[in-house]
């Protein structure tokens, strides 16, 4: 049981450095996005008629509180004159592993992608190893009672 508890401890840790990864990479995303905006000198009005929405609802999308969706990054690289990659690029997140995760956001169409650094895929391993085993041992332990 202490070997579970123990995985469990290094699994939440593990989980709390990929979100913020991934938290990160949102963050510089909406960034990028607002400084392509100020540099092409349009104001949040604007962007907003182009998504046909309101400046609030803008506005949570751009400050990261908002969902953008697929076409609507389609229209605001366009208006911005980039690709949407140019805006979504992540070059200042250093990542060593090349597998990637993906979470889909429920409308079945959008995918976040972030990679793992090696030494955390290697410790989720070496726990799902440990948990395998701790498993087939409580197996073995149930089919004993089970048998008395």
């Amino acid at each position: 049981m202490d070997k579970i508890c123990e995985f469990f401890a290094i699994f939440l840790q593990n989980l709390h450095s990929v979100l913020y990864i991934y938290l990160k990479a949102q963050k510089m995303i909406r960034k990028k996005l607002k400084s392509l905006r100020k540099e092409k000198g349009m104001s949040q009005k604007e962007m907003a008629e182009i998504l046909s929405t309101d400046i609030s609802s803008y506005s949570r999308k751009e400050n990261g509180k908002s969902k953008i969706h697929d076409e609507e990054w389609i229209k605001l690289a366009n208006v911005l004159n980039v690709s949407v990659d140019d805006i979504k690029e992540r070059e200042n997140i250093k990542v060593v592993y090349n597998e990637t995760l993906t979470s889909d956001d429920n409308s079945g169409n959008y995918s976040q992608h972030f990679n793992l650094p090696n030494s955390i895929l290697e410790n989720l391993h070496d726990y799902i190893a440990i948990l395998k085993h701790e498993n087939e041992s409580l197996k073995k332990e149930l089919e004993t009672f089970k048998n008395k």
